[in-house]
């Protein structure tokens, strides 16, 4: 394990690597010299000089990307807080398992490899409303199995999860991380009544734990879920192994919040997919500081909507590292 007590998740987190300044400094100046005019690929030049950065290369790549899906169940469905009975975590992984899930086809059109963990499906987390989700050998076997499913030679990742219930853990971390109130969505459809049940879920959990809220990687334990916490172990794994992330939905810039307010600046090495259609997925990426590059409606999680945006990183570097600069194609840039 790359660590055994949350105090040392809390050493890692105060080493983080930096971005390449050189890498990024040197993207940057070919990047002036390709052929075309300056800024004309908008948001796309941005992005591949950011994975110069963290790839510690002038000329980036994206063609062995990496998706790890994580799967968990949680005790506080037992309140009624899902349109769907918790067996229904372990049917998607064996869907993902036979290939028949969307993140399934996303993963080939772009070339990636998919990896799926099931954590314990058979022993769901406590329920955060009667106590802490997690102890803390539970939430570090979490994290480091997130960590470790980081494969140090991807050149981008994707963390993704399946999780019955997972929708109103997101919200108890959002809420307790962040304050406020309205972070509980319909999630996979709920009616008002399970709307209800959820903010009730999520108020009694705070009001149990209130005691951690100011220390993130205990609101981790006391309200999270094992795949959660492995989505934050894998994205601190990948900034440990300078592997450039993409992020998903709500459920997973939950799992990223954590580290975003353990240690400013812990997710520079992560670039948000997509905006989804869960409520407060817009509000979270403003926390984090995060502008997505898609926003199509999507609500399935998975990392569909990370996948996808694979394509689009890829072709921000297609075009960085395979341009020909003005000197190269003989073009005039005027005067």
């Amino acid at each position: 394990m790359p660590f055994h007590t949350l105090a040392d998740v809390r050493a890692m987190l105060a080493r983080l690597p930096a971005s390449d300044q050189a890498a990024t400094d040197a993207a940057m100046a070919r990047n002036g010299q390709l052929t075309k005019p300056p800024g004309a690929l908008g948001r796309l030049e941005a992005l591949a000089i950011w994975m110069a950065g963290w790839q510690g290369t002038e000329k980036p790549r994206a063609s062995h990307p990496q998706i790890v899906i994580f799967a968990g169940n949680h005790g506080v469905t037992a309140k009624g807080i899902s349109a769907f009975p918790a067996e229904v975590t372990a049917q998607m992984v064996a869907n993902f398992a036979h290939g028949g899930a969307a993140i399934n086809q996303l993963a080939k059109a772009f070339g990636a490899k998919l990896d799926v963990h099931a954590l314990e499906l058979d022993r769901p987390t406590g329920d955060f409303t009667e106590g802490p989700a997690m102890t803390e050998a539970e939430v570090v076997a979490a994290l480091a199995k997130g960590f470790d499913a980081v494969d140090p030679k991807a050149d981008l990742l994707v963390a993704g999860e399946m999780g019955i219930g997972n929708t109103t853990v997101a919200a108890a971390l959002a809420t307790a991380l962040y304050g406020g109130t309205g972070w509980a969505g319909r999630g996979t459809g709920v009616d008002d009544a399970g709307l209800a049940r959820k903010e009730a879920a999520v108020a009694a959990g705070l009001a149990r734990h209130k005691a951690m809220l100011g220390d993130p990687l205990e609101v981790l334990r006391c309200l999270g879920g094992r795949e959660i916490a492995a989505m934050a172990g894998a994205i601190l794994g990948a900034r440990m192994s300078r592997v450039p992330v993409i992020l998903d939905g709500f459920i997973a810039c939950a799992a990223a919040a954590v580290l975003d307010k353990a240690v400013p600046g812990a997710l520079d090495h992560c670039i948000a997919g997509h905006q989804s259609a869960e409520g407060a997925h817009g509000r979270l990426l403003e926390k984090l500081g995060k502008e997505p590059l898609l926003q199509l409606g999507l609500r399935l999680g998975e990392g569909s909507g990370a996948a996808l945006a694979i394509g689009i990183v890829q072709g921000a570097v297609a075009c960085h590292s395979g341009m020909a600069t003005f000197a190269e194609a003989g073009v005039a840039t005027g005067g």
